[in-house]
């Protein structure tokens, strides 16, 4: 990428390792932007991008404990 771009994005639905985002800002070279998939589901949230927000509800397992 050097001496081609400003800047490099790099998308994944896993995630980086340490060494990955170290050489990302390495100095001497163009940043890299990583975005794991944490980070990208984030940034869909943000612009609500084909998403639809929707109310979930977990079952508290414990309610039928008194019921054995």
């Amino acid at each position: 990428m050097m001496g081609r771009a400003d800047k490099g994005i790099i998308l994944t639905t896993g995630s980086f390792t340490a060494d990955s985002r170290k050489e990302a800002v390495r100095d001497g070279v163009p940043p890299i932007e990583l975005v794991d998939g944490e980070k990208l589901v984030a940034m869909l949230e943000q612009l609500e991008l084909r998403l639809k927000p929707r109310t979930t509800f977990e079952i508290d397992p414990t309610f039928f404990d008194g019921f054995e």
